[in-house]
């Protein structure tokens, strides 16, 4: 399932429903989307788990250099890369049993989305996670 502009309900769900968030691409810069985004999601209950290779923890969280190395359950992968960078991204997700794969604000991939619903994941593509849940939580 792709959500498209107008699926509020779907939305409120996913966000409900995931815990664990998987953000790829963090960066360790307060000035850096990303960053505010995790940090925002954190001081709001969610487990944020940074996927970056460079550093070893962000915002006072383990961080690992890919998805496969997380050694337990994630709901959501949040990706904060370029759009030609996110069909590896999308099948790691599905590799590792998450349920929502979230494309930030920009990025926009068709194959990655086919990739991650072909193994029955949810798909948001081109919307800030941190601007929904204010919207609609």
């Amino acid at each position: 399932m792709t959500i498209n502009d107008t699926d509020t309900d779907t939305l409120r769900r996913v966000l409900r429903n995931s815990h664990t968030i998987a953000v790829v691409g963090l960066s360790a810069e307060p000035d850096r989307p990303s960053y505010r985004v995790a940090k925002y999601l954190q001081a709001h209950g969610y487990r944020i788990v940074p996927v970056n290779p460079k550093h070893p923890e962000i915002l006072g969280e383990k961080s690992y250099p890919d998805l496969a190395s997380i050694p337990f359950a994630v709901d959501m992968v949040d990706v904060f890369r370029k759009a030609q960078d996110c069909v590896p991204v999308a099948q790691q997700a599905v590799a590792i049993g998450a349920k929502v794969l979230w494309l930030q604000l920009g990025v926009v991939n068709d194959e990655a989305q086919q990739v991650a619903q072909a193994a029955g994941l949810t798909v948001v593509m081109d919307r800030c996670v941190k601007i929904d849940h204010a919207n609609l939580l």
